[in-house]
């Protein structure tokens, strides 16, 4: 943002009128945007928001999630101890119905939030009846296809890794592999055997890779979605049993034979669950990818990158796209989804703009 934003923010030299007469389109701060993050990257979220507020020249206030208020005062420490004067950031604990007053403020320009679709429905309204511009970052359940030509050994990496990125709490994440007939049963197999492996435990011991959830609530919530599953007929073909020890811990899990109506195949897991859906052929695989409320981001496994991205580009409606590779947020790419994930991007120079006045100067 520091190297790139002078020049995503620079005056644009325009025409007007028939005659070509001089136009400005001049980038300007709008005021105070009120940011509402979540728990999952606790100090990453708030930053990425402030540091393109900042550079277009807004102040900026951070809700943060209640279980991780600490870290929002931190950071607004840390940005002080760097030289930040003290009313540029600051960071309130408030409960919603304050939240929502909060948002009604006229101080208040602009909203930015990533959370559950839920609490964007929310935010989004209420700021609506404000006349405040929103930019939502939600959920989903974003769909990894692995196509005819996939090569297996590939998506069988880039899928475990996928699923359990930060214990599987993260809204970019691979949730629902869609599977092509033709592969389906070599692909099962091996990324079932490589979830199998997966070692749970103490998430500051190097020789784990799956550590606890964030919370009690939120164990509960993976638990009993997997329970409904279950109970309407998906299969748990590793995984699923709630550990006999102390903490939040829910292992690497894989369900297969789901279909509409249930939880891991309609809803977003925000866990190391993993649903494995059949697809007849590459075209039905693209169907069922698209065939969610959600629209974040996705990916595809396919030895030909060429089809590859023309499907990704012409074809699979969502946000952020991954071709034989997973990864969740680039500085140098924007950030954000369609659907019910919500709309506006962050990152890659569009965020510095979400909240920028685009003034227009007629010169004569």
């Amino acid at each position: 943002t520091a190297k790139n934003g002078p020049d995503v923010l620079a005056d644009e030299e325009r025409t007007h009128g028939a005659d070509g007469k001089r136009g400005v389109v001049s980038y300007q701060p709008i005021g105070v945007i009120y940011s509402i993050q979540p728990w999952n990257f606790p100090l990453y979220q708030p930053t990425r928001v402030l540091a393109a507020n900042l550079m277009t020249g807004n102040g900026c206030v951070l809700k943060h999630a209640s279980i991780c208020t600490g870290s929002g005062l931190r950071l607004r420490e840390l940005c002080i101890e760097a030289g930040l004067p003290e009313d540029l950031f600051q960071v309130i604990l408030i409960d919603h119905d304050t939240s929502d007053k909060l948002i009604e403020h006229p101080k208040v320009r602009g909203v930015t939030m990533t959370g559950s679709d839920g609490a964007g429905r929310h935010i989004g309204s209420v700021a609506a009846k404000s006349l405040k511009k929103t930019v939502l970052e939600l959920g989903s359940n974003d769909a990894y296809l692995v196509l005819e030509d996939a090569d297996i050994e590939t998506a069988v990496k880039f899928s475990v890794m996928g699923r359990l990125y930060n214990n599987g709490e993260t809204c970019v994440s691979a949730k629902r592999f869609i599977v092509a007939d033709k592969v389906h049963d070599a692909f099962v197999d091996a990324f079932v055997t490589e979830m199998k492996k997966i070692n749970m435990g103490d998430p500051t011991d190097e020789n784990v890779q799956l550590g606890p959830l964030s919370s009690q609530d939120q164990f509960e919530t993976v638990r009993d979605q997997v329970k409904e599953s279950v109970d309407k007929g998906a299969k748990v073909l590793c995984g699923g049993e709630v550990p006999d020890r102390t903490g939040a811990y829910y292992p690497a899990t894989v369900l297969s034979d789901l279909k509409p109506g249930m939880p891991a195949f309609d809803d977003e897991i925000f866990g190391p669950v993993a649903s494995i859906i059949r697809a007849k052929d590459d075209e039905d695989a693209m169907r069922l990818a698209n065939d969610s409320r959600y629209g974040l981001g996705g990916g595809i496994f396919s030895k030909d990158e060429d089809r590859a991205l023309k499907l990704a580009k012409e074809h699979f409606d969502t946000g952020m796209i991954r071709i034989n590779s997973f990864g969740a947020a680039d500085p140098n790419m924007p950030f954000g989804g369609v659907k019910d994930s919500g709309y506006g991007r962050e990152h890659g120079g569009f965020g510095m703009k979400e909240f920028a006045n685009a003034k227009a100067i007629f010169l004569p």
